[in-house]
């Protein structure tokens, strides 16, 4: 999904799309767009290559939770804002100091910027570190993988650290005494 950036009318073009979830990669291992993608933004000539993109998101991802991996749904809108300019070959010769506008700096290639892309980049930057389906969500039995939330396993739960041993005998031996 190409928006061709030098057929822009005039300095500024509103943008309105819906994009159905098969547009984006269902492989991705971080999540899965689970509803239409809503996408509303305005495009901005800034001067010379540069344009700014702002605009709103709004659809609805799938996870799995981090504990018991049962699907979570998570609800995005979020808002952008964003400078694009041409993306150029980095040579490395140079080092340079990041600066604040260049958290907000985006590329573009041939002219033609990927709005999928910075879809996807708004996905990633609203998941969280990890994800819940619920905040007392027991997880899965280390032993026998059983999801504690809908059933409680016989483990018992016996791991000890195997470089203590030394000292459990020495505990072992003093009540033998």
């Amino acid at each position: 999904m190409l928006l061709d950036l030098h057929k822009l009318r005039g300095d500024r073009e509103h943008i309105e799309r819906t994009y159905p979830p098969s547009v984006f990669d269902p492989q991705d291992p971080d999540y899965r767009v689970a509803s239409p993608v809503e996408l509303r933004a305005a495009v901005q000539k800034l001067g010379g290559d540069a344009f700014g993109v702002s605009g709103h998101v709004k659809a609805r991802l799938e996870l799995e939770c981090g504990r018991c991996l049962e699907p979570v749904g998570l609800p995005v809108e979020a808002d952008f804002d964003l400078r694009y300019v041409p993306a150029v070959a980095n040579t490395g010769e140079e080092e340079q100091e990041v600066g604040d506008e260049d958290l907000s700096t985006a590329f573009y290639r041939e002219g033609m910027l990927d709005l999928v892309d910075l879809l996807r980049e708004q996905f990633v930057l609203a998941l969280p570190m990890k994800p819940l389906c619920s905040e007392d969500c027991r997880g899965l039995c280390p032993q026998c993988g059983t999801n504690l939330n809908k059933t409680q396993c016989a483990c018992t739960p016996a791991w000890e650290d195997p470089r203590l041993a030394a000292l459990k005998s020495l505990l072992t031996q003093e009540k033998e005494n």
